[in-house]
């Protein structure tokens, strides 16, 4: 099957937003304040449900930067800012679950999901 270029543009309509586009958003606080960006998006394989993004925040050019699991549910989109805002305060995010690399093997622990979970006060995604 042959992908035409009007397909490759669809990812993006009024409601939708690919994967991609999501991946480097950056995330602002509701005063407008920049806190990070969107490093990925992080879907269950079996529901399709979006679990969390995890926001990358902190370093320089890359380096030293902190993760963080953000509930998808937390983050609102604004069209004016061109990005996502989350009610975070700086105590929050200072004791907020997190990890020193994106590629650390606890992100598959179902036991992080229900304490990222916890710590924001906000139901699983899984139902």
């Amino acid at each position: 099957m042959q992908t035409t270029h009007q397909n490759v543009d669809a990812r993006e309509t009024r409601t939708l937003i690919g994967s991609d586009k999501v991946e480097g958003t950056a995330v602002y606080r509701p005063d407008g304040d920049r806190i990070g960006a969107i490093d990925r998006v992080m879907i269950d394989k079996l529901t399709g449900q979006t679990a969390y993004a995890v926001m990358s925040f902190g370093g320089f050019l890359g380096f030293g930067e902190d993760y963080y699991p953000l509930p998808w549910s937390l983050l609102k989109y604004d069209g004016v800012l061109d990005g996502y805002v989350v009610d975070i305060t700086e105590e929050q995010l200072s004791g907020a679950p997190r990890h020193a690399s994106a590629d650390e093997r606890s992100w598959e622990d179902r036991d992080w999901d229900r304490k990222v979970n916890d710590y924001y006060h906000v139901p699983p995604y899984v139902i």
